[in-house]
């Protein structure tokens, strides 16, 4: 009966890991497909725009004209658009790690709520005289349950940390498109 009980909540673990497993691949490949798309837009915008900036150079007829095309609002506009680009990259990346997360965390109260289950069938069933082992197991299987919380902890703090560096790329980003301006502005004075 142990082994028929036992072989049940193997399977079912299994069958939830599967499709577990399966909806974490599906938002892999939903992620992917949304990063194909604004990297797609991207391209055919930075396409667009080298061919405008071709254009324009081909049509200088003076250096005054090219002084003008080198002007710090091109460098900002670029930056803008590098900041843009680089938000949508974080909102696909932050939707598929809060999914990541959700995930994980109904994992592990699963995985937790299927233990207890399971170490509550068994106990019931203890022979007579066991009350001393089954109390030191229950005591010892408590305690083991604690795992369960710091592997939560530690995933929610990896996530945390992982957004953090992507805030901090973008900022980072950010900052060089906004110290772009008044140094493109000091050159321009010092010339």
């Amino acid at each position: 009966m142990f082994q028929t009980q036992l072989n049940d909540q193997i399977a079912q673990a299994q069958a939830k890991a599967v499709e577990k497993a399966k909806h974490l691949a599906q938002v892999a490949v939903e992620s992917a497909q949304e990063l194909a798309v604004i990297n797609q837009a991207a391209a055919k915008d930075a396409l667009a725009a080298a061919q405008d900036a071709s254009s324009q150079l081909l049509a200088i007829k003076d250096p005054q004209q090219l002084t003008k095309l080198a002007q710090p609002e091109a460098a900002q506009e670029v930056a803008k658009y590098a900041a843009a680009y680089q938000a949508k990259v974080n909102k696909v990346v932050r939707n598929g790690n809060k999914e990541v997360a959700q995930v994980i965390d109904a994992s592990i109260d699963d995985a937790r709520d299927d233990l207890v289950k399971f170490v509550k069938e068994v106990t019931k069933s203890a022979p007579a005289g066991s009350e001393a082992f089954v109390s030191a197991f229950k005591t010892a299987f408590e305690s083991s349950l604690q795992q369960f919380d710091q592997v939560r902890a530690t995933a929610t703090d990896a996530f945390a940390n992982f957004e953090k560096s992507v805030d901090a790329a973008l900022a980072n980003i950010q900052g060089q498109s906004a110290t772009a301006k008044p140094a493109a502005k000091t050159g321009r004075k010092s010339a």
